[in-house]
């Protein structure tokens, strides 16, 4: 697989070769079965991203990471096999479609993209729209966990490079409208997961995302893990940094379930 990310024009070329997931959501807001239900990519399966990429909100935060035997069931449900491509996207710049990237990566399915531009990428491009739910054959995707780098809570102060994926105002501390504690993870810098996309919406280019992240100091030259506020848009840099060509690692927890234990370290910022 040269690049994780696939274009509008190579999914149409491709649509009856690989599995195309649906995976829109919006943080806080209703799920997206709806909006896929009045109008999707054809053959798409919905994903819901609360119920199966992610389980129950607690210790390890607002969206830990699903039980293997839990996600393997979900992309069975959905079609994925083991032997087939599986394209991704949603209709939120791709950071809920990276969580699913991610996952299934993670868990050893060899070949998984995420449809660059997304949705809107794929309505601009004229690509076709079909409606209602599609029921897929059932998948035979088996877990293999471990795929890709992951750090834990006691690993993370160790970390020689740890990105806060998070907008610059949560990541000062001026601001933090979802979690109970305001700052972040001492030593970590911020590169925003809205930095990684063009004005176009698509990812930048290799070349550019090397840049951008070099200039944080995230170079490739020493191990580098990544959160966000629950470990969901983490994902979308752990991506553009493999488009640099740069493996990085992904903390489940992320921030909020680094605050669940009162004794690790916050650095306040500005507030």
């Amino acid at each position: 697989m040269a690049t994780p990310l696939i274009s509008a024009s190579e999914l149409h070329e491709r649509i009856g070769e690989v599995t195309v997931l649906d995976v829109r959501y919006r943080m806080g807001g209703p799920g997206g079965r709806g909006e896929y239900e009045r109008g999707h990519i054809p053959r798409a399966s919905y994903v819901d991203l609360d119920t199966d990429l992610a389980a129950p909100a607690g210790a390890g935060g607002r969206h830990p990471l699903p039980a293997v035997a839990d996600f393997q069931a979900a992309m069975r449900r959905v079609g994925v096999r083991d032997d087939r491509p599986v394209v991704v996207y949603d209709d939120w710049s791709g950071l809920a479609a990276g969580r699913a990237w991610w996952l299934l990566r993670h868990h050893g399915h060899p070949d998984v993209r995420l449809l660059d531009g997304a949705w809107a990428g794929w309505l601009a491009a004229g690509g076709a729209v079909h409606t209602g739910t599609v029921l897929p054959g059932r998948g035979d995707f088996t877990a293999r966990p471990g795929q890709m780098p992951v750090v834990e809570a006691e690993d993370v102060l160790g970390v020689p490079v740890l990105v806060d994926a998070r907008a610059p105002e949560r990541y000062r501390g001026e601001t933090e409208p979802v979690d109970p504690v305001a700052g972040h993870i001492p030593g970590a810098v911020n590169v925003p997961t809205s930095t990684n996309l063009a004005a176009d919406g698509r990812f930048r280019s290799a070349g550019e995302l090397r840049a951008l992240y070099a200039a944080a100091g995230v170079d490739g030259s020493e191990d580098v893990a990544v959160y966000c506020g629950s470990g969901v848009t983490a994902a979308h840099d752990v991506l553009a940094l493999e488009v640099a060509g740069i493996r990085a690692a992904l903390y489940p927890g992320s921030w909020s379930g680094w605050i669940t234990d009162p004794s690790r370290p916050v650095d306040p910022g500005s507030s």
